[in-house]
């Protein structure tokens, strides 16, 4: 097959299913990895892709669920530069929710030393947190999916209904000022719905690469949320949008 007809295909697999790793597409075109790889760094030098280790992604179309091993190493250093400027709104003694999003790994990975109640429907922050001594850690269960590595469902949202939490800490796929918060997965999504009548305080954490887009599900607007805390400078608009809505603003590096 021809290189060109290769990237070709190549595009229309990520169009659709959105991500695609390097692995699958090696067995799917019988090349090397290394072949692969060159073609998504010419992909993403055309601009129609970004690429992740091991992987790549688009951020179009509202039905963008992107597979959780090109999540978790995407934008890596603003989900840790995010997930240190929470620790400004997190203190000893605090039950706190963290959804099953990369953002809110990042998060459980900070939290050396506190004395906290932690939440979760994340099997990944499971992991991450189980050998912490100070650290009381309550899963929801519920029907577990391997996509996502996280608890949802019926089960899940019953379970919760049983906690209030001080403050939330949830991500999403996208937001925008016409559409507020939304995402792609309709199990997460209901999850982090029925989140915010559980917690006194809901924080969004949201990298630049959410903003100005629209997805799937919407979760709520912003009138539910208590601050946003996020990796860049905003602009005026974003920052007036979020002052009439009383919402929070805490931008990492500040």
């Amino acid at each position: 097959m021809l290189a060109v007809t290769r990237k070709s295909k190549i595009k229309d697999i990520v169009l659709e299913k959105k991500s695609v790793t390097v692995t699958e597409l090696s067995k799917l075109f019988s090349v090397t990895e290394e072949t692969i790889r060159r073609d998504l760094k010419q992909l993403e030098d055309d601009g129609f892709l970004t690429r992740t280790y091991g992987g790549a992604f688009i951020q179009d179309g509202v039905e963008n669920n992107v597979d959780l091993t090109i999540r978790e190493t995407a934008y890596m250093e603003s989900k840790i530069a995010i997930a240190k400027k929470c620790l400004s709104v997190i203190h000893n003694g605090d039950s706190i929710f963290l959804d099953a999003s990369t953002t809110a790994l990042q998060i459980s990975k900070e939290l050396q030393g506190m004395r906290l109640t932690v939440v979760t429907n994340s099997l990944l922050i499971i992991n991450e947190l189980q050998d912490k001594e100070d650290i009381r850690l309550i899963s929801i269960g519920g029907s577990y999916t391997n996509r996502d590595k996280a608890f949802v469902g019926s089960t899940a949202i019953h379970n919760l209904e049983s906690f209030y939490v001080d403050k939330t800490f949830m991500s999403c796929r996208s937001i925008s000022m016409e559409h507020g918060i939304t995402d792609s997965n309709e199990a997460i999504a209901a999850i982090r719905q029925t989140l915010i009548t559980r917690s006194n305080h809901i924080y969004l954490v949201a990298d630049h690469s959410k903003f100005d887009k629209t997805s799937f599900i919407r979760i709520s607007g912003f009138e539910t949320i208590t601050g946003l805390i996020t990796d860049k400078q905003l602009d005026d608009q974003w920052m007036d949008y979020l002052s009439k809505n009383n919402v929070e603003l805490l931008q990492a590096g500040e």
